[in-house]
């Protein structure tokens, strides 16, 4: 069965957010639910903060706290499984309504951006870097990886080959 996947976010008490993901993921597992329940997500960014004894160290700080983000279809039995999951309190939305974000909404945090970019790169083609810290360097292919849709290019920085790993989208083949 196809199932039209939105993404949907779920309040959860504070603290509980990656128990909740975790829980949600075990009855995903054990309901045989991948196809309707398709990503479970608590998103977090790394941030760098001085420790007591002053030195730096990063840590993960949960974007949303108190929220999990799901990718999912929206029906009677996934409604039941999320809302009933414990640590969830609701589903955001007015009244008890569950209401899927926007694509903009899904776009200004950064999630779930369709990025197929199809590309027609082999080992050892000249590329030009398009984007980024090398823009308009020009180096070799090393390694193509489709499924992380990066390359590796050999570029020489101060007069030594060097490896750097660059997106699909920040190369342009010569």
């Amino acid at each position: 069965m196809e199932y039209e996947h939105e993404w949907y976010v779920v309040h959860t008490y504070s603290g509980y957010e990656n128990k909740v993901k975790a829980n949600i993921e075990k009855v995903i597992e054990n309901r045989g639910m991948h196809d309707q329940i398709i990503e479970v997500a608590v998103p977090v960014q790394d941030v760098v903060e001085a420790g007591k004894d002053g030195q730096k160290k990063t840590v993960s700080r949960k974007i949303f706290p108190g929220y999990v983000l799901l990718k999912m279809a929206m029906n009677d039995e996934t409604w039941y499984v999320v809302r009933n999951t414990r640590g969830v309190t609701s589903f955001v939305g007015p009244g008890s309504k569950p209401v899927p974000l926007t694509e903009d909404e899904i776009r200004l945090m950064g999630i779930d951006v369709p990025r197929e970019v199809v590309i027609d790169l082999d080992l050892n083609d000249t590329v030009k870097i398009t984007s980024g810290p090398f823009e308009d360097s020009v180096g070799v292919i090393n390694e193509v990886n489709q499924n992380k849709k990066t390359v590796i290019v050999k570029l020489s920085i101060f007069g030594r080959e060097t490896p750097v790993e660059l997106d699909f989208a920040q190369v342009q083949k010569m």
